[in-house]
């Protein structure tokens, strides 16, 4: 199974004649009616063009044939992007990180167009918290085992009962905990970029490990501080977006800062959310990664790039410790967000078309 596939897809929000299981069809509220998808701003280039970070970020969910929903589900309402469906009853679904929303997928759909191959039966949530989906009253929804049933959830009110999971960053966690949790409905597990033990030591211990990841910890104890000031820290990151100072202060997250196009900048500057991104720190510091992932099944495959701030040497060991199943390779040129930065290339590092060889932790990374 691929998280890649090349069937025709049907546009335009348009679904086949399909029975949603438990009436999860009245879920679906503010559907966008079906319309003709306008022309992107920018016509796509030809793969031979793909370089560092050939597209911006993409708002416009009609652009990629996708429909716009709200989902009322037993965990939370989330804002979902999903369409180009076919006869399968296998979703692919994305999932952001902390700091982003279903945007930061877009460059690797613009991708996947540019050079044919076509991403079908599409589910791309924003998160609760994220994006346009709301953040809970109730905090204790968003542990990731919570918010891993919440995506399986919306996947099975879409009328799916299997799924290629890809996540991003901190999304990474609920990929993988989606894959333990639901190990026969999950086919496969594709990580861009995926945050994982370093994570988690340095939330629970920031200061004796500030040397392991200095960018993010510092990062997170500024959100905590923000966080702390209310709506004064959500008026400091106004003040500083006005100032254009936001390049700067995203350039630890990319390798190559001055070259990404500025809705990247602009979309990760309207995704800093001081209170959602310390609560998600800490869910992941409060987070049994070993023992969960032990129970995963499924082919998995882990890419980031060579210059990842969020990503050690020593996630990669002990990911493949974890998991048997996992197979891992570096970006060349990238940084933390790969997707964005070098989509081609991870649309074809996760491409599971072809059977999978199962490598152990001896297997020496980048030689598998």
């Amino acid at each position: 199974m691929s998280i890649l596939t090349s069937r025709p897809a049907v546009r335009n929000g348009s679904i086949p004649n399909r029975s949603f299981p438990n009436g999860s069809a009245a879920a679906i509220k503010a559907v966008d009616s079906p319309k003709p998808s306008p022309p992107r701003p920018k016509p796509a280039p030809p793969a031979t063009a793909l370089g560092y970070s050939p597209f911006g970020l993409d708002a416009d969910a009609r652009h990629f044939g996708l429909t716009t929903s709200t989902m009322r589900l037993k965990g939370g309402t989330l804002r979902v992007r999903h369409g180009r469906r076919t006869d399968s009853d296998t979703a692919t679904i994305l999932v952001h990180g902390a700091a982003g929303s279903w945007t930061t997928w877009t460059p690797l759909l613009q991708a996947s167009d540019a050079t044919a191959r076509e991403l079908t039966d599409l589910i791309i949530p924003d998160l609760p918290g994220w994006g346009d989906s709301p953040a809970p009253a109730d905090e204790s929804v968003l542990g990731v085992e919570s918010l891993a049933e919440l995506v399986a959830d919306l996947a099975r009110s879409l009328g799916y009962e299997r799924w290629n999971v890809v996540g991003h960053s901190m999304g990474g966690f609920i990929a993988l905990q989606l894959a333990a949790s639901e190990t026969r409905a999950t086919e496969s597990v594709g990580l861009v970029s995926a945050t994982s033990f370093s994570i988690i030591d340095s939330v629970r211990h920031p200061v004796r490990q500030f040397s392991t990841l200095p960018a993010f910890t510092a990062l997170l104890l500024t959100m905590r501080m923000l966080r702390l000031a209310g709506p004064l820290g959500r008026a400091l990151v106004r003040a500083v977006a006005g100032l254009g100072l936001l390049r700067a202060l995203v350039a630890p997250l990319f390798s190559r800062p001055t070259a990404i196009d500025d809705s990247v900048v602009a979309g990760l500057g309207a995704e800093v959310r001081p209170a959602s991104f310390a609560l998600a720190a800490a869910r992941a510091g409060a987070y049994d990664a070993a023992t969960q992932w032990a129970r995963i099944r499924c082919p998995v495959r882990s890419v980031h790039g060579d210059d990842d701030a969020f990503v050690t040497a020593d996630d990669d060991e002990r990911l493949l410790a974890a998991i048997p199943t996992c197979r891992i390779s570096t970006i060349r040129g990238a940084g933390h967000f790969s997707q964005i930065e070098r989509p081609l290339e991870v649309l074809i590092r996760l491409e599971f078309a072809g059977p999978l060889p199962i490598f152990s932790a001896a297997c020496p990374l980048d030689t598998c």
